[in-house]
């Protein structure tokens, strides 16, 4: 195995809820700020959606904060708009704010 090659990434992951637009919107959002990040040769994750009906743990404690982003055990709730996502990913990617 080549000690060079990169440490894969978690999955960065959306949690959204059935019929909700707002889940809908930071889909989108999400999936630009992430090619963002790819264009500027930054580290980028896979993005994976999870439905939080599926996953009745999830569901009691999310469901008024989708959508919700998570990353290696750090949760962004409410991840509605573009600042709060960038700074998101670069805290839990990069180690730092932007």
């Amino acid at each position: 195995m080549d000690s060079t090659a990169p440490t894969p990434l978690p999955d960065l992951v959306l949690w959204r809820g059935d019929g909700c637009h707002l889940c809908d919107d930071a889909r989108t959002l999400v999936h630009a700020l992430l090619a963002e990040r790819a264009a500027a040769g930054l580290r980028t994750p896979a993005l994976v959606e999870r439905r939080i009906a599926d996953d009745p743990a999830a569901e009691r404690e999310l469901f008024e904060q989708i959508p919700v982003l998570e990353f290696d055990r750090r949760r962004l709730p409410l991840a509605l708009r573009a600042g709060p996502i960038r700074a998101f990913l670069a805290n839990a990617l990069d180690g730092r704010g932007s």
